[in-house]
């Protein structure tokens, strides 16, 4: 694969020759700190951090504190970014690592005038807990209204990371809708992506492994003595726990781990409830390989095979080092960089998989040590990844002030959160439905990693969709409601919105990573000044309009110069990394 700069990578995806723009667009080809410092090759040989995880003590400003919630939370809210003020770094990480949200948002029947529930779940009121619903337009919606909540939760997050740890356990524990049909499932999955977002991964396992969603997706549900399915006991060491390599488990410990999890069942005909059936388990005693040190698993008859998981998982965790390195190095690739190079490997991924096993297998622990380190607040470790689709849609509407009509009924709210859904599927991150077992290909797909994110279909669908909420016009979300960015109310969330300079500065800190060089900044801001030269073009059109914000004349120049300006910001090829 040849090797491209990050300006030429872009520009192979970019229209530019057929797509009408206010002013010409920000080249980072001509951009001289983008030509010194930026990576000069993708996906590798880049600049990598090479700082250790040593306690960070360094500047504590707007660069590192966007850097923090835009890693860590999906966008930066302004309530979130002016929470940090009176913090310090270690005590920022430790809001976000301790906060999660109190009641979040459950499916609701949104859908009644739609096609009405034949449980008799009232309009508005939610469907959990209700017994199950096997009819199927029925179950459609209701699996909308999962995805729904989801998003709502994601675009009313509070200063936590639980939202991207969900997101990050959703590709780990990767299932997908499409195949399993079950909206109760789905959202008894999302809740428990939710309950042990940051809890012991141990114990998560276990849970998942008993979960309705992934004993459908991955076959377990139906796991027997008399032929054993193998599919559920080979993802749970090569994808869940342990990975792939040399030297490692044998195809027979997936046949025996196979065994091992037989008569784990869901009551398929009425509750799709979980129960262990003792008349399917196999009782024979299970030898592992040399990998596993020959470990007899003893077969258990009766209720007691169930506990036959619990010495499967003791005997996989008990490969302290290779389980804590697998998962920290996708927590790394997740939240920091694709590329663990061998230094990587020994000052960063060694370290905190040595926290892991010491806390018994906390994660909390682990993120603690990684996000309050100089290596996460190490300049190097900043910018250096294209944005997935949840933190570059998502990110942009929590950041930009996206706002959905206040008078909104339930079913126009949750169709918009719907709609806004489909785009995301439209990105190649589709909620609910990665691409397969594996998760997206973004994380794991060699060379290329982050940069699958990005090609011609979907780069022009990401210019389209940030130039809909950038604009008048918004994005289409049900036939009589359109979204878009409130400018004026995320001009105000700078501190002189009326400088243009500080404005602009502003939006650039939120909404990119580099620093513009001077031209391109001057070209920008010729924006807000209407193609004049002096800042009194702009500052006086501000005035005009907070001393009558009722005329709807100043207020249009208002409008209509920062939504020109927000529309080229997001369509420079340097908005696509964090």
């Amino acid at each position: 694969m040849p090797h491209l700069n990050r300006a030429e990578f872009f520009d192979k995806f970019i229209p530019s020759k057929n797509t009408p723009v206010i002013i010409k667009t920000y080249d980072a080809s001509q951009d001289e700190l983008v030509k010194k410092y930026g990576n000069k090759s993708l996906p590798l040989q880049v600049k990598k951090s090479r700082s250790t995880l040593s306690p960070y003590a360094g500047p504590w400003g707007e660069k590192q504190k966007v850097h923090v919630l835009r890693r860590l939370t999906v966008g930066v809210k302004n309530t979130h970014y002016n929470a940090l003020a009176s913090l310090t770094p270690s005590q920022a990480i430790d809001v976000l690592l301790n906060t999660s949200n109190p009641s979040p948002l459950l499916p609701i029947n949104y859908y009644q005038n739609l096609q009405a529930d034949n449980q008799s779940i009232a309009y508005g009121q939610t469907w959990v807990g209700a017994p199950y619903n096997n009819d199927g337009t029925v179950n459609y919606y209701r699996y909308l209204s999962v995805r729904t909540a989801w998003f709502h939760n994601i675009l009313n997050q509070p200063m936590s990371i639980e939202e991207k740890m969900i997101a990050f356990w959703h590709n780990h524990f990767a299932t997908q809708y499409a195949m399993v049909g079950d909206a109760r499932l789905f959202h008894e999955y999302v809740l428990l992506l939710r309950q042990h977002a940051l809890g012991n991964f141990k114990t998560f396992v276990k849970d998942i492994t008993k979960n309705g969603m992934m004993l459908i997706y991955l076959n377990g549900a139906w796991n027997n003595q008399w032929s054993p399915d193998e599919n559920y006991a080979r993802e749970l060491q090569e994808l869940f726990t342990l990975g792939k390599g040399p030297n490692m488990y044998t195809e027979n410990d997936i046949k025996l781990a196979a065994k091992v999890l037989t008569g784990f069942r869901l009551d398929t005909n009425t509750s799709y409830n979980y129960f262990y059936d003792s008349s399917w388990h196999d009782t024979s005693n299970k030898v592992f390989s040399s990998f596993y040190n020959s470990t007899t698993i003893v077969g258990q008859s009766g209720a007691a095979g169930e506990t036959e998981l619990d010495a499967l998982l003791t005997m996989i965790f008990a490969k302290t080092n290779i389980v804590a390195k697998f998962i920290c190095r996708k927590i790394y690739r997740f939240f920091m960089h694709y590329d663990i190079d061998s230094d990587i490997e020994t000052n960063i991924i060694t370290p905190l998989a040595q926290t892991f096993i010491s806390s018994n297998w906390e994660i909390k622990p682990v993120l603690e040590q990684l996000f309050k380190s100089y290596h996460f607040f190490d300049p190097l470790s900043m910018d250096s990844v294209i944005r997935n689709p949840m933190d570059f849609y998502l990110g942009f509407m929590n950041t930009a002030h996206v706002e959905f009509p206040a008078t909104t009924s339930y079913e126009d709210y949750h169709w918009s959160l719907s709609t806004m859904g489909y785009l995301m599927d439209g990105l190649a991150m589709s909620i609910g439905d990665p691409p397969s077992v594996s998760g997206w290909t973004a994380y794991y797909q060699t060379p290329q990693f982050h940069q699958l994110w990005i090609n011609s279909d979907s780069i022009t669908k990401r210019m389209s969709y940030i130039d809909n909420l950038a604009n008048a016009w918004g994005q289409w979300a049900t036939p009589t409601i359109t979204v878009r960015s409130n400018v004026i109310a995320f001009a105000q969330d700078c501190s002189s919105p009326g400088d243009p300079d500080i404005l602009l500065d502003f939006f650039l800190s939120r909404l990119l990573s580099f620093t513009l060089s001077t031209t391109s900044k001057t070209t920008l801001k010729s924006v807000l000044l209407s193609g004049q030269t002096s800042n009194y073009y702009w500052t006086q059109a501000w005035i005009n309009y907070i001393n009558d914000p009722s005329d709807p004349t100043k207020e249009g120049i208002v409008l209509s110069r920062l939504r020109a300006l927000l529309t080229l910001i997001c369509r420079t090829a340097e908005h696509q990394i964090a």
